[in-house]
């Protein structure tokens, strides 16, 4: 049984990201776009566009043309959306690659992806030099300027023709994020500038905009989708600015809470944590908060109620702590807590713990995974999704896609969820194997193969362990000695350290003297988590 979205569809524009995002620009050309929330340094509604159109017309001068992938790998700066757009408009398409990778990593999305160019910047330059040497690109373009390179600056100068790209905005792809997906190595995602484009459109209807004064704190990363979509593109295309801090830091992001006035917080559980329970809170000024949403990961519902009550009697009276779901395949956003006075007709408030309802033009399906068949009422089942929301598919990997994506676009979550009659779901459970730590997901075959590498260990195995102080899933790791070795606790811990980013350092490790298998070779997990 199929469950319609409680809200009314909404018309999803025939436009690429950039034409959606940018538009009405002329009525707000002088307001704030985009603030450095360290230096205040700013960006206008109206320089954005200049330097979105400049940089299309440089990377056009290079060479580069419509479905070439650029690879950009760099923190949040309030130049990432001008590259972001920039790349769109010359109708290539971005792979955002994750801060903390490895130069094994980045070359790996790289190869994969088949990027013609890297966009870095000078910090993170001797990471993309070592992965370029591993896996060579066309190009490696420095935003902030490096020797022997290309910068944005340089991009934006050029008086290079414009460039007028024509653009299918339901079959062109404009982002290319990895993903584990439910399963497995990372794949890239290929979402369409239609996905990103309905999916700003469906969140509306939920979210109270004030029109062109909003103000949201970007602190979680551009590189993810719930960065690049509910935060940045989102954020600008409510006319609003957007204030961006390049890693997570309690103090200088409360600070900027107060000195930029931030109307909307989009976090992970951690944070809210942190407002919740952190005394360093208490030492400012929130009250310009109107509303903080936490995804990425499960949001405990005691949790979500002590960061609403503690903030509220910070004098921000209306403050209301909520959260959604989604992942990259879905652009990310299917469900999220509407507003207070925008919840469905003859709808109460969101109860804390629920995802909120699905968004409009989204139907939902429950699916129980012992007999294939949907749930009962009431019932545990795992959700599936279908929208204009829901990805193209995994990049070269058919066999990962039909595993995910079914022939009637139903996209497969691997997440186990509930529905009550008013129509809001919670999600309770997973399917699927990955390890989501502190809002990443974390491969455990990723790990395994990492592991395996090292000749003093025989087997491996990785499952998650539950820490009931953070919410976060553990990376554990269950290793079988090779013979004659004597490698430790430690010395696991050290190598995977050398060789992985940090969101999927082992945690946690257990020897054991065989890693339990089906018949078929796999392992067995629910056997580790029973241990």
């Amino acid at each position: 049984m199929a469950f319609a979205s409680r809200y009314p569809d909404v018309e999803i524009p025939e436009l690429s990201v950039p034409q959606f995002v940018l538009a009405g620009v002329a009525e707000r050309a002088d307001r704030p776009a985009l603030i450095d929330g360290l230096s205040g340094e700013t960006i206008t509604h109206g320089e954005l566009a200049f330097y979105v159109e400049r940089v299309a017309a440089a990377l056009h001068a290079k060479g580069l043309r419509k479905g070439d992938v650029v690879a950009v790998f760099s923190p949040n700066t309030i130049w990432y959306p001008v590259v972001f757009h920039g790349i769109a408009a010359a109708g290539c398409v971005i792979s955002p690659v994750n801060a903390l990778y490895t130069p094994e990593e980045i070359a790996f999305q790289l190869k994969d992806s088949g990027a013609k160019v890297l966009v870095t910047v000078s910090p993170f330059l001797d990471r993309a030099l070592a992965a370029v040497e591993k896996s060579p690109v066309d190009e490696v373009i420095v935003m902030d300027g490096a020797e022997g390179h290309t910068s944005l600056r340089d991009l934006i100068t050029a008086d290079a023709p414009a460039v007028q790209v024509d653009i299918d905005p339901a079959n062109d792809l404009i982002t290319l994020p990895y993903s584990s997906g439910t399963t497995g190595l990372p794949k890239g995602v290929m979402l369409t500038h239609r996905n990103l484009v309905a999916n700003v459109s469906q969140s509306r209807p939920l979210a109270g905009v004030d029109e062109g004064n909003e103000r949201i704190i970007a602190v979680l990363p551009f590189f993810h989708i719930y960065g690049l979509t509910v935060l940045m593109n989102q954020g600008l295309q409510w006319g609003g600015a957007v204030v961006t801090l390049p890693r997570f830091d309690l103090e200088q992001f409360l600070r900027t809470i107060q000195d930029q006035k931030i109307t909307r917080a989009f976090v992970a559980p951690p944070i809210v944590l942190a407002l919740a329970k952190h005394p360093m809170v208490d030492q400012f000024d929130l009250s310009s908060l109107r509303s903080v949403t936490s995804g990425a990961a499960p949001l405990d519902e005691s949790l979500a109620q002590a960061a609403q009550d503690r903030l509220r009697k910070g004098a921000a009276e209306g403050t209301a702590v909520g959260q959604g779901y989604g992942m990259t395949e879905l652009s990310p956003v299917s469900h999220t807590t509407p507003e207070a006075g925008l919840e469905p007709a003859g709808a109460g408030e969101t109860p804390k713990g629920t995802v909120g309802y699905a968004l409009p033009n989204t139907e939902c399906r429950l699916i129980d995974p012992a007999t294939g068949s949907d749930a009962a009422p009431g019932e545990r089942g795992e959700l599936w999704v279908r929208g204009p929301q829901v990805m193209k598919g995994y990049l070269n990997n058919p066999q990962a896609t039909a595993e995910t994506l079914d022939d009637e676009g139903w996209l497969h979550t691997g997440d186990v969820a509930i529905v009550d009659d008013e129509g809001r779901y919670t999600v309770v459970d997973r399917v699927k194997e990955l390890i989501k730590y502190k809002g990443y997901q974390v491969a455990p075959a990723e790990l395994e193969a990492v592991l395996l590498n090292n000749p003093q260990i025989a087997d491996a195995a990785v499952i998650g362990v539950l820490d009931k102080e953070s919410g976060d899933e553990l990376p554990k790791a269950f290793v079988v000695r090779a013979p004659g070795s004597e490698i430790s606790e430690d010395d696991v811990k050290a190598y995977m350290a050398e060789h992985v980013a940090p969101h999927k350092k082992i945690r946690l490790v257990e020897f054991i003297e065989q890693v339990p298998k089906s018949m078929a070779g796999k392992i067995l997990r629910k056997d580790l988590k029973n241990r």
